[in-house]
């Protein structure tokens, strides 16, 4: 027979760890914020990071983005030709991407990507003691590792959700103009009238950022915080790719139903 005591206490120290793990995160962030000055004026740093996340995500962003753009321009075109609105292709597939597709897309294959590499990294160096001679030797773990990691996701996201969109509007081009034999020139001015700068591009670079502070956070909060242990290392890397997840489509609908309420 189940206890109801029990499992009161069980959901009470549930709910007990959570906010206390949510608080240790918010001055988690500020402390990076704090010590961000010192992973700027060792450029160097962010630089390999910025390269580690984002230069080495490029092959499955561009190899993803293509098909993306692929199936948008077969879909689109099987669903406007039953409207006679073929020549509005190249609109359905840039709005797709820019709005939606290519900053959520770029940001969950950047969180399996990058982000489980650096919680797995930070993680192995928690196990390994590594932090802890840091601070021995008067080296704050927060400005030397994870500052660096923090802003190098933050800035490489926007560059890789941007480089998304572009293969994803080259893989729409190619399906519907080279094999389909949309006309080219209706393809790309469709395109130009509709897509707006404001409320298209540079709001699916708001998205794109928001979504690169959001699991560059908690990439490298899950990694600091691990268990010192293989088992601890593997559930942090886990939680992290879930939680980047859940996180960037719940933050992807509030961005959205803040920026397009009043666009069409």
């Amino acid at each position: 027979m189940l206890n109801p005591k029990n499992w009161a206490q069980r959901i009470g120290h549930a709910t007990v760890e959570r906010v206390w793990r949510l608080g240790f995160a918010a001055r988690f962030f500020f402390a990076i914020l704090m010590y961000s000055g010192t992973s700027f004026r060792r450029m160097h740093l962010t630089l390999r990071e910025i390269f580690f996340s984002g230069v080495l995500s490029l092959l499955i962003i561009l190899v993803s983005g293509l098909f993306v753009g692929l199936v948008l321009g077969l879909q689109g075109y099987e669903t406007l030709q039953r409207y006679g609105s073929t020549e509005a292709l190249g609109t359905l597939v840039a709005l797709s991407l820019t709005r939606e597709l290519g900053p959520v897309l770029a940001a969950l294959l950047f969180a399996s990507r990058a982000g489980s590499s650096v919680t797995a990294e930070i993680g192995l160096m928690k196990a390994t003691e590594q932090l802890k001679a840091m601070d021995m030797m008067a080296v704050n773990p927060i400005a030397r590792v994870v500052a660096p990691r923090f802003w190098g996701g933050v800035i490489a996201m926007p560059l890789l959700a941007a480089m998304f969109s572009a293969m994803g509007v080259f893989g729409g081009w190619l399906i519907g103009v080279v094999f389909i034999g949309v006309d080219d020139g209706a393809f790309w001015s469709q395109m130009q009238a509709s897509v707006d700068f404001r409320y298209d591009i540079w709001n699916g670079v708001i998205k794109s950022f928001v979504f690169g502070v959001a699991v560059s956070l908690i990439a490298v909060f899950e990694g600091y915080d691990s268990a010192p242990t293989a088992e601890g290392v593997s559930r942090a890397i886990t939680r992290t790719v879930v939680t980047s997840a859940l996180t960037i489509l719940a933050l992807d609908f509030v961005l959205t139903s803040f920026m397009f309420r009043g666009t069409s």
